[in-house]
This record gives structure tokens, C-alpha cells and sequence, in this order.
């Protein structure tokens, strides 16, 4: 046996734990994933069909629950483009730029994630309420804002503005300014070095920011709960109604409504994985290429100029 040979030997009985370690581990994975995930999930269908396919279509198709659906769609319509603008501009500032302040921004950033959902909720009633700051000004010129949409697309978009940002400010990070200075210097405008250069390199960042702002968004309680009033038919989003119709005992149509934001939760993991997937495809591809094909973006930066 060779000096080589025998080091490899040596490091495999080092690296490699002994099978039944593998196998404990892998039981220990599979057993605490069934008991919390897939056997909660898998009760929420059960209870949601308990009376039948029937009575669990007639609770999704009840008009209180069919105004929360359509309000918790109409708010992820309006806070993830909004929440799109605003990451790309933030992360856009914070790597790609150095100035004072940037360690502030960055904290307003993450303020979100170290605030009570609750405590954003209040924020804007101390705000916007009848005896909040702008309470009176925005009654003299009958303007709702809390207990009405515009203060609970305002929640949550305030909880959810961290995801995208913080999913693009590593990423851009890590690529640098290389392109986008060699694009400018081949004659790009701002615009062309960004969508020929900046976007298809965040394109998978991106995508993937916005399916955890989504999922976020249809499923946010506690800052939604504190400034919507609870207004059936009016201001109750999906997890508002799913809470009003369990305090009522009506628990086959909690658990249907709630389960109808689980398949929205098994899409959204769907899209995640196939993000992931297709990342990685490309990642590969790239790399196999790079030799080849040292910088990408110059022959669109050519056509765009």
C-alpha cells in the first residue's frame, strides 16, 4: 500500500462516523419531522374534511371567508411589489456603496425582525389612530387608515421589508462592483448596467426573497390583528378569520380556511425548491463555462449600448 493510499484510509476512518451513528441521526431527523410537521399538517386537512368534501367547500365559499381571502390576496399584491422596490434600493445602497450611516441602515434593515409583530401594530395605531398623532387631521379629511386596508397593507409591509434586502445585501456583497464598473466603462447607462448586468446576477436572490416575503405576508397575525379592527367581512385577512371562526367552535371551518393557507404554505416550499434547484443548475452551468467565457455580460452590454 502507497504512502497516498494509506493517508486516504486513515482520513475516511476519521471523517466517516460508523453506520448506525448515520442511521440514529437520520431517525432522530425523520421522527421529529413527522411529530411537527407532518402530522399537525396532515390533522389540519383531516378536521378540515371531517364533515366531508361538501361542508369544507361551503366554508371557503362563505362570504366572510371569501372577503379574507381577497383581502389577504389584495395585501400581498400591494406590500411584495412595494417591499421589491424598496430591497432592491436598499440592498442596492448598502453593498454597493460606502458612506456614513450605512451601519444605521443596515439596523433599520433588521429592525423589523427584532420588533414584536405586535408592537409594529401599535406603532402605527399610536400614529394613525383616532388619538394618534395624525389621528385628528386624518378624520378632518375622512382618511382611514387604521382599522382599514391602507393600515393593514402599511403592517404588512412593515414586517416583511427585511426578507427581500436581506436576502440580496450578502449577495450583492459578494459579487462586487467589477461588472458594473466594466459595464459603464464599455458605454451603459445606469439602467442598461442594470438590467443587463445587476439583475440577471440577483435574478435567483431575488426570486427567492419575494416567495418569503409572500409566504410572510398571506400569513402575518399579530401586527394585522392589532390594527384591523377585526371588522368581519371587511378587515380580516385569512389567519384573523381562521382565529374568529375557532373562538366561535366552529372548528370545521377554522381548520378549513387554515388549510387552505397550509396548501399556500406547501406551494410557496414547492416554488422554493425548484428556485433552488434551477439555481443551482445554473450555478454549474456557469461554472463549466467560466473558462470559456471569462466576462458574460459584455456581449449584451454591447447590443443594449
Amino acid at each position: 500500500m502507497s504512502a497516498a493510499t494509506s493517508n486516504l484510509t486513515r482520513a475516511r476512518v476519521v471523517t466517516t462516523e460508523a453506520p448506525w451513528v448515520r442511521f440514529a441521526l437520520i431517525a432522530v431527523a425523520l421522527v421529529f419531522v413527522l411529530l411537527f410537521l407532518v402530522l399537525p399538517l396532515a390533522a389540519v386537512f383531516a378536521e378540515a374534511l371531517r364533515k366531508g368534501f361538501g361542508a369544507y367547500l361551503e366554508a371557503l365559499s362563505e362570504p366572510d371567508a371569501g372577503s379574507a381571502i381577497r383581502l389577504t390576496l389584495l395585501t400581498a399584491a400591494i406590500a411584495v411589489p412595494l417591499n421589491l422596490v424598496f430591497g432592491i434600493a436598499a440592498a442596492w445602497c448598502i453593498a454597493k456603496y460606502e458612506f456614513r450611516g450605512k451601519a444605521f441602515l443596515t439596523t433599520l434593515v433588521d429592525l423589523p425582525f427584532s420588533v414584536s409583530p405586535v408592537v409594529a401594530g401599535l406603532i402605527y395605531v399610536l400614529m394613525f389612530g383616532a388619538q394618534g398623532w395624525f389621528g385628528p387631521w386624518l378624520e378632518a379629511h375622512d382618511i382611514k387608515i387604521v382599522f382599514a386596508v391602507p393600515g393593514i397593507v402599511l403592517a404588512t409591509v412593515f414586517v416583511t421589508f427585511p426578507f427581500i434586502a436581506r436576502e440580496l445585501i450578502p449577495l450583492m456583497q459578494s459579487q462586487g462592483n467589477e461588472e458594473e464598473q466594466a459595464a459603464i466603462v464599455l458605454g451603459a447607462t445606469g439602467w442598461q448596467t442594470f438590467w443587463y448586468v445587476t439583475l440577471p446576477n440577483i435574478k435567483w436572490g431575488l426570486v427567492y426573497g419575494v416567495i418569503l416575503c409572500n409566504a410572510r405576508a398571506m400569513g402575518e397575525f399579530g401586527a394585522v390583528s392589532v390594527v384591523s379592527g377585526h371588522i368581519r367581512g371587511q378587515t380580516n385577512t385569512m389567519p384573523l378569520h381562521v382565529e374568529i371562526l375557532y373562538n366561535e367552535y366552529q372548528s370545521v371551518a377554522a381548520f378549513a380556511v387554515a388549510s387552505l393557507l397550509a396548501l399556500l404554505a406547501l406551494v410557496t416550499l414547492v416554488i422554493k425548491s425548484a428556485v433552488e434547484w434551477r439555481h443551482e443548475r445554473e450555478m454549474k452551468a456557469a461554472a463549466e463555462m467560466a473558462p470559456e467565457r471569462p466576462i458574460a455580460t459584455a456581449p449584451h452590454l454591447k447590443e443594449a449600448s
